[in-house]
């Protein structure tokens, strides 16, 4: 089924755009994505975090920290797709996928900001996929498990998983916080303006 109108997936929270594949989401309740499971490794669907953050190590945010703000957009899910990331008043990048998902992107906006941006680093990000993976420790148990879930099944997206918490474990100076998306947020507008934008670069 295609989704009619613009809502927020019930099992990542991210956007669900017109003219995705959706399915019932977890419990019957609302919409998902797709390719999202019911639940989400670790997280309750749905669950937004708390606005505070933390890092691989739970290190605290460093005062003076960069805020690098990250999206990802797919058309179609899979399909088309594009990721982002901007600095307030500083860098910013943007880069196209020609078949991929709405997940993957929300992963490769991240790992693409970490590996552009030294120093201490808060990871600004709509998808509780990704943050949550960090607050709540979820490639910890996947690594310890051999990079699967507990479900025994492997981990969804792990070539983008891997190097994105090796990088961060290796760093110990990147912190991740989620923001509400499409709230008006100037900042998450930006790199979701970039991230659909890169998401019609192959045309």
């Amino acid at each position: 089924m295609q989704a009619r109108y613009a809502t927020t997936c019930a099992a990542c929270s991210t956007r669900i755009a017109p003219g995705e594949e959706i399915a019932r989401g977890p419990g019957g309740n609302g919409w998902k994505h797709r390719e999202c499971p019911a639940t989400l490794e670790g997280v309750a669907p749905a669950t937004n975090p708390s606005a505070g953050s933390a890092g691989s190590t739970g290190a605290p945010v460093v005062d003076g920290a960069t805020e690098v703000f990250t999206d990802g957009a797919c058309r179609g899910n899979p399909g088309p797709g594009g990721w982002a990331w901007a600095v307030e008043a500083g860098p910013q990048d943007s880069g196209h996928d020609p078949a991929t998902t709405n997940q993957r992107m929300e992963i490769k906006a991240a790992l693409e900001a970490v590996r552009a941006l030294e120093g201490p680093l808060v990871v600004v990000s709509d998808s509780t996929y990704v943050v949550n993976c960090f607050r709540d420790r979820w490639w910890a148990g996947w690594r310890r498990r051999g990079w699967t879930t507990s479900a025994k099944k492997p981990v969804a997206n792990r070539d983008l998983w891997e190097p994105l918490v090796d990088l961060v474990e290796e760093r110990g100076d990147v912190t991740f916080r989620w923001v509400k998306g499409h709230s008006g947020h100037a900042m998450n507008d930006l790199v979701d303006k970039l991230a659909v934008e890169a998401s019609h670069a192959g045309g």
